[in-house]
């Protein structure tokens, strides 16, 4: 896996935690200079079931990769714990939706005719099996949130490969970011203006020959929506 991770700065803007996805930040980041620290530290779905352990105020990363990694940057920013850290924290983990809307995972409860019906999309057996599935993400960000630690999460790439099915992907979206206000985490959301009127992303804004990651100009994009969100929030503060 390309890490896409940042190299040393004097003035970092933000600290960077996540899976594939944040490859197209950090390189958007990187081609425009704007200083940071972090990068990818595993595939999507390691960091859906629990994938963290809190001890008093360290945290640390169950997979050995995603911890050294995460200490490395740690010590780019000569900080000891994340609570150290005194720069917003962007972070992809728990958002890869195309994992979650694999098609054999969604079997027993199909239709006769082999589809899966709206009502159980929109049913709160869907939403806790969407919360089950992604609950090591979630309870990692209802940890840093608990903790005042300021952090967004982002919304993937409106790409669906051929293994997953795209209502599922999108019903699966809505119950993430329900439980995203609810629980008061921002949530980077750039569809308009980078989906087509189908609802997925359009090819200017894809990784080309890529099932799921989008490019650098969605980084771009997504660098250009967190830096006016910290903005906006520094103001309305």
């Amino acid at each position: 896996m390309k890490k896409n991770c940042s190299t040393t700065t004097n003035d970092p803007q933000f600290l960077l935690l996540g899976d594939s996805h944040a490859g197209a930040i950090g390189r958007a980041a990187k081609e425009t200079g704007v200083p940071f620290v972090g990068g990818p530290m595993g595939a999507g779905r390691e960091f859906t079931a629990p994938f963290v352990d809190w001890d008093a105020e360290k945290l640390t990363f169950r997979s050995s990769y995603a911890d050294e990694m995460y200490q490395s940057f740690l010590k780019e920013l000569n900080a000891s714990s994340l609570l150290d850290v005194k720069l917003p924290l962007l972070c992809t983990f728990g958002f890869a939706l195309h994992f979650y809307a694999t098609s054999e995972n969604w079997e027993i409860y199909r239709e006769a005719d082999h589809t899966l019906s709206q009502s159980f999309l929109e049913s709160q057996l869907f939403h806790d099996l969407i919360c089950v599935m992604a609950q090591g993400a979630l309870d990692f960000y209802r940890s840093l949130i608990e903790k005042d630690i300021n952090v967004t999460a982002v919304l993937p790439p409106q790409k669906v490969p051929e293994t997953s099915e795209p209502n599922v992907f999108r019903a699966a979206q809505s119950v993430l970011i329900a439980e995203a206000n609810r629980m008061g985490l921002k949530a980077l959301d750039v569809r308009q203006g980078t989906v087509g009127r189908d609802g997925l992303q359009l090819d200017d804004f894809s990784q080309e020959n890529d099932p799921i990651h989008g490019n650098v100009a969605f980084g771009q994009v997504l660098l250009d929506a967190f830096t006016s969100q910290r903005t906006t929030n520094h103001v309305t503060a």
